[in-house]
């Protein structure tokens, strides 16, 4: 990771780099890696890296001299299973759009391509013939040595004790050598970020915990492995293996993992940790399965290197949320041969150019909050991480451990009737509550990529949501309050954020808060206190990169205060054309849409609780209120509310049902939809920036330029035509996109609508030349002109194109005022 980093930064022009390394180089986790680079992952934007990667890695070697054992050899991906297969042919479809080769085979084919494997319990297989070998310690030094022909001065054994750091920013690094200042300083410790994290002055959080990784080597055998037979992956079997100087090379991913430095323990240069066959036992066993002949093969040496994981199994870049110029790119969850390159190229660009050139918001270290620190939750994921490596994916799995972190008052009363969990960010929410007399242990079975047992229940609870009222606990919103003393707060905020947020006092706006090139970074409402105080609510996991991002820009200013009161508010959504009868018999107040019209904010007491900041707005289209509760009067609050609404036909409802209200209405939501590379403009949301008030704002020329050029993306909603719900596989996010059978775009996010009795998937059409691929602009005629269809893994689904604004798709219109135009979801 360091050498890439320092030769993508030197080939992007930048002089004064140092690398550190406190061994030698390339004597660490990087000379046990088993050189495997593998393109077939399921995040785009992993994919997208690890594709870079292998054509670094092809071209290496002739621009350095240094041999890197760069060998083409194909990879086979193999399938016991039904599940195992559809989820291959959901990457292969991914692959081809990407223009990397890749094909579903029989077991047949398996045979001829590896004549040593056992197919006899094989389903299928997906072959990618681009996949490759490398020696990963010589890719390193292949690295390195561009990287100094460049100026990049490299010093070994040289340990770093601590960055210093003043104001808030990387100023300089102690070593045992002495001390070197510098603006930016790059965590790339492996398995050690954590604890050179911990070392500063300023602590940095980094969440990774290294586990023992097993493989063995053999001798040659009688007849040598050809050196071009593809690397073998068989996820089902939990191993991999490859040819190695005429042997094999075979590792895997145990149920049973064994951490290790929990207490956290530096060494110069990693030694083979203790051979343990006894563990590595149901490895070898499904090894024998896979390739019997080697029965009489001689091992030559079980190997036993550290290996650090994730909390959710994707790796760790980007600049730390609490020190400026600090920089981490670790946490490889075992891929860190594939990624390699891709990562160091990213995490480059961020540095010289402040962004990267991809969407990285899935990787970026602002995902975690500190709460994913602890040594204990740490140790405890990493056991369940692991393994997950070879576990099958299905749509909305969860993580089992680190659970019930941080919890809503409300979490025993709503697991009490039924509740489902969800993890969001370590916050529990729930995803649909079970009814009496249904069988639960059944319901959290239903492991599956086609239709799933909550199906009924999520339909009953949008119907409720429709017809009557619902009561979703939303506490785990991210909410800030910024005030100020004189206009600090307003004029600062009026440059941050797109819409125009100067409104009288009681109102609710809907803005983005975007970057210089016009993209997400952030997508809220904010409601507007006082004269010198808003209110701010966000998604869920935009707790950390929200507040570095506006504690990065606000002034510096002892007058402007900006506060995290996430934990002081717990948020009740009431969903619902009765939500109305509801609150006013709860406040005796007037909440008609004349005293209270929609995007509108009041403090209220309900029931005997006071100063409930109650929102007309609901995040999903349907009429309704969010109330903002004080947490010691949750309780009472949640019980008044399902005590009164009882003869109006309440219940309790999940996130599941908010989806489905939210997709069919087209409403996009942050970090799913929308992210950095996603402008107003490019998802019909105009009507939400103030380009006509002549008001500067952050991303505004961006803007200005699309409004007068014309977009290249188009958010788009698709509803399924042939596609039937009960036999069909289900859209999940991620399919490719096809317009008169030419590939433009991927769905982003998609929920089956009970209202129109179909699935909607949302997502983005792009436009290119079809002579010379070049991109063209996106107009609503090209988009209402086109035949569409889904790819759900590998089959195609007819669909039907609206763009936004769309004329009411549901039968029955509601009264204007009922509907908030201008609302959208966040999950």
């Amino acid at each position: 990771m360091g050498t890439s980093v320092a030769y993508h930064l030197s080939k992007m022009g930048w002089k004064d780099i140092v690398l550190l390394e406190q061994g030698r180089l390339a004597a660490g986790t990087t000379r046990f890696c088993a050189g495997i680079v593998s393109t077939a992952r399921h995040a785009s934007i992993e994919l997208k890296m690890a594709d870079y990667s292998n054509k670094l890695y092809q071209q290496l070697e002739q621009e350095t001299g240094v041999k890197t054992g760069y060998m083409k050899t194909g990879s086979v991906s193999l399938a016991q299973t039904q599940d195992r297969l559809i989820s291959l042919k959901r990457i292969a479809s991914s692959l081809n759009v990407m223009g990397i080769p890749c094909e579903i085979i029989t077991p047949k084919q398996v045979a001829q391509l590896h004549p040593l494997i056992n197919i006899h319990d094989l389903v299928g297989a997906m072959y990618v013939p681009e996949d490759a070998l490398v020696s990963s310690a010589n890719v390193s030094l292949a690295l390195a040595t561009a990287a100094s022909r460049n100026g990049v001065q490299i010093h070994e054994r040289t340990s770093v004790s601590h960055v210093s750091v003043q104001k808030g920013r990387v100023t300089g690094v102690e070593t045992d050598r002495g001390q070197i200042q510098c603006q930016y300083f790059v965590n790339c410790a492996g398995q050690w970020a954590y604890e050179l994290g911990h070392s500063g002055e300023e602590p940095v959080n980094i969440p990774l915990h290294a586990c023992e990784h097993f493989y063995l080597l053999t001798h040659p055998l009688k007849e040598p492995l050809a050196s071009n037979l593809p690397t073998i992956v068989d996820p089902d079997g939990r191993i991999y293996i490859r040819n190695w100087q005429g042997g094999i090379l075979s590792g895997g991913f145990e149920k049973n993992p064994k951490p290790l430095f929990t207490e956290g323990r530096n060494q110069l240069e990693i030694q083979n940790l203790q051979e343990d066959w006894d563990h590595f036992e149901p490895l070898l066993s499904a090894l024998l399965r896979r390739m019997p002949d080697l029965e009489t093969l001689q091992i030559m040496q079980l190997v036993n290197c550290p290996e650090s994981f994730t909390p959710d199994m994707r790796c760790i870049m980007g600049e730390s949320p609490t020190v400026r110029g600090y920089f981490v790119l670790a946490g490889m969850n075992s891929a860190g041969i594939s990624y390699g390159g891709g990562a160091g190229k990213y995490l480059a660009e961020w540095m010289v150019n402040g962004y990267p050139s991809e969407n990285v918001w899935p990787l970026d270290l602002k995902r975690f909050g500190t709460l994913q620190s602890s040594r204990t939750f740490l140790r405890h994921r990493v056991m369940e991480v692991m393994p997950l490596m070879c576990d099958l994916k299905v749509p909305r799995w969860d993580f089992q451990t680190g659970r019930q972190l941080r919890t809503s008052p409300l979490y025993d009363r709503l697991d009490a009737q039924g509740a489902r969990w969800m993890e969001k960010h370590g916050f529990e929410r729930v995803k649909y509550f079970v009814p009496p007399g249904k069988d639960l242990l059944d319901l959290d079975q239903s492991k599956t990529f086609y239709k799933p047992d909550w199906f009924d229940i999520v339909g009953s609870e949008v119907k409720c949501c429709k017809e009557a009222v619902c009561v979703i606990d939303m506490s785990s919103f991210t909410k800030f309050e910024i005030s100020s003393t004189g206009d600090q707060a307003l004029e600062s905020l009026q440059y941050l954020f797109s819409n125009d947020l100067d409104v009288p006092v009681g109102h609710v706006v809907h803005t983005g808060m975007l970057n210089e090139k016009g993209g997400y970074e952030n997508d809220c409402s904010i409601a507007r206190l006082s004269k010198r105080s808003f209110f701010m609510i966000s998604p869920t996991d935009q707790q950390v990169h929200c507040w570095a991002w506006l504690k990065n820009r606000l002034p510096d200013d002892s007058n402007l205060t900006m506060e995290d009161v996430t934990w002081k508010y717990t948020a009740l959504n009431l969903i619902g054309p009765r939500a109305v009868d509801v609150l006013s018999e709860l406040s005796y107040a007037p909440i008609t849409p004349e005293h209270f019209p929609s995007l509108f904010c009041k403090e209220m007491s309900v029931g005997y609780a006071n100063g409930i900041r109650v929102m007309s707005i609901t995040h999903t289209g349907e009429p309704g209120f969010m109330l903002y509760i004080p947490i010691e009067y949750a309780l009472h609050v949640y019980n008044e509310v399902m005590n009164m609404g009882q003869k109006y036909g309440i219940r309790n409802a999940g996130y599941y049902a908010l989806r489905s209200l939210r997709i069919e209405k087209f409403f996009a939501f942050w970090g799913q939809d929308l992210d950095a590379f996603t402008t107003p403009m490019e998802c019909g949301r105009e009507f939400q920036v103030k380009l006509e008030k002549g008001m500067q704002f952050v991303g505004q020329e961006a803007l200005l330029e699309q409004k007068q050029n014309g977009v290249y993306k188009r958010f788009t909603m698709f509803i399924l035509e042939d596609h039937d719900t009960d036999t069909d596989l289900w859209p999940w996010w991620g399919e490719p996109i096809f317009r008169n059978g030419r590939y433009v775009g991927k769905t982003t996010s998609s929920a089956y609508s009970y209202t129109l009795e179909r699935h909607v998937c949302l997502g983005f059409v792009q436009h290119f030349d079809e002579q010379t691929g070049e991109e063209l602009v996106v107009t609503t005629d090209f988009i209402n002109q086109g035949e569409y269809e889904i790819n759900i893994a590998g089959q195609r689904f007819q669909a039907k194109a609206k763009l936004y604004p769309f004329s009411s798709l549901f039968a029955h219109r509601r009264r204007k005022d009922e509907v908030e135009l201008s609302g959208y979801q966040r999950e």
